[in-house]
């Protein structure tokens, strides 16, 4: 009898290593556990990834470790994996409620916006965030697949402003996406709204105009993401009729809600240094907010370590690298308390508006007055 172990020690250690990012897929059954009993059960979701992974935060602390970035992709199987499965997932969980949830006699109206309000937390949480990673990469079928997640909120539009603006130009008054100092969420996420679907839609049109194209060509990413939003837009009609329209928008709404509050934290009064004639200084690890508590980092699969994302922005996410403090700013806390602190301004401004000035002091001692970067409120012309 062979003693060859069936499975190879390294596949094993892989697995294991990868296994506390596939958490989130216990936020599911959450969700259906909330569906399937109602009453307070609906919000157990958003409990959940809001309070249990802060909870978890505090009891396991930091994790500064460093995967080596040289790692092959087939070694990063298991990482892969989850993102991939999460599409699915989503969406048979979406799909499916929207034609349960109108049809369930033991929910109430509260009750049902509920049990959508958790599934938009879960969709912009998880699912947004997956999607981040994989329209960041080289293959076509991971990027296809990025579109389907964010077609089911109906943000199609920020893969387009995510890559060709906010990455140019993140930390200057061109990215809407930048939160500037003093802007409150309340004010940051209306004029976000309406800035990155413009700035996008132009990115978009002024590339094909680059080739000699009008902006109606085929290839415009937008008659994709359009072709697709429509899509969802008349099966969750299809499945649930009025109402089911009307909860697919709730968790759509809701889901935009919390990438755009992550959107607010990871940049919040970071700015690049002007160097004249309209040029910014390179991205730097400084341009970006880090946090590197462990659990946050699990659910959001290593997003919180920003700046290196930043610099390589292909890298899959174990390989993210934390950077310390002298290399870039930290956060407090995790991303899930964070933003939960950015819905009370004054709290907000309290917590971070010190971390801003000093961050201020620590890398741009020679810029004495800073009105001119606070200044603006919409994108310069390019």
């Amino acid at each position: 009898m062979s003693d060859t172990p069936l499975i190879p020690a390294d596949r094993v250690r892989r697995l294991s290593a990868a296994l506390p990012f596939w958490m989130s897929l216990l936020l599911l059954p959450a969700l259906w556990l909330g569906a399937a009993l109602g009453g307070l059960w609906v919000l157990l979701p958003p409990l959940m990834a809001w309070y249990l992974f802060s909870a978890l935060d505090a009891a396991l602390g930091l994790n500064t470790d460093n995967a080596d970035p040289s790692i092959e992709e087939s070694q990063l199987f298991w990482y892969r994996l989850v993102t991939l499965v999460w599409v699915p997932a989503q969406a048979a969980s979406l799909f499916a409620l929207l034609w349960y949830v109108p049809r369930a006699g033991h929910l109430d109206t509260a009750e049902a916006i509920g049990v959508f309000f958790g599934m938009g937390v879960l969709s912009g949480t998880i699912g947004i965030n997956y999607a981040h990673e994989l329209m960041h990469q080289r293959n076509a079928w991971e990027r296809r697949l990025g579109d389907l997640l964010l077609a089911m909120v109906l943000y199609s539009h920020f893969r387009s402003e995510h890559l060709l603006v906010h990455h140019r130009y993140v930390g200057t008054p061109r990215d809407p996406v930048t939160a500037r100092y003093n802007e409150g969420f309340h004010r940051f996420y209306p004029r976000v709204l309406r800035q990155s679907l413009t700035s996008a839609f132009k990115a978009e049109r002024d590339m094909l105009a680059r080739r000699g194209l009008p902006w109606t060509h085929r290839r415009n990413p937008f008659w994709v993401y359009w072709t697709l939003q429509g899509g969802c837009l008349l099966a969750a009609a299809a499945l649930g009729g009025w109402a089911g329209l009307g909860l697919f928008l709730v968790q759509a709404g809701v889901a935009i809600w919390q990438l755009e509050l992550v959107n607010y934290i990871e940049h919040y009064g970071l700015t690049r240094k002007h160097l004249g004639d309209g040029k910014y200084e390179h991205v730097k690890p400084r341009h970006s907010w880090n946090a590197a508590y462990t659990a946050s980092n699990w659910l959001l699969i290593n997003l919180q370590r920003h700046s290196d994302h930043h610099y390589k922005p292909d890298r899959r996410f174990p390989l993210l690298q934390n950077y310390s403090e002298e290399e870039a700013p930290q956060l407090p806390y995790g991303y899930p308390l964070m933003t939960m602190a950015a819905m009370i301004p004054p709290l907000w401004r309290r917590v971070m508006n010190p971390r801003v000035r000093a961050w201020r002091r620590t890398f741009y001692p020679e810029i004495e007055d800073w009105r001119p970067y606070n200044r603006h409120a919409t994108p310069l012309p390019r």
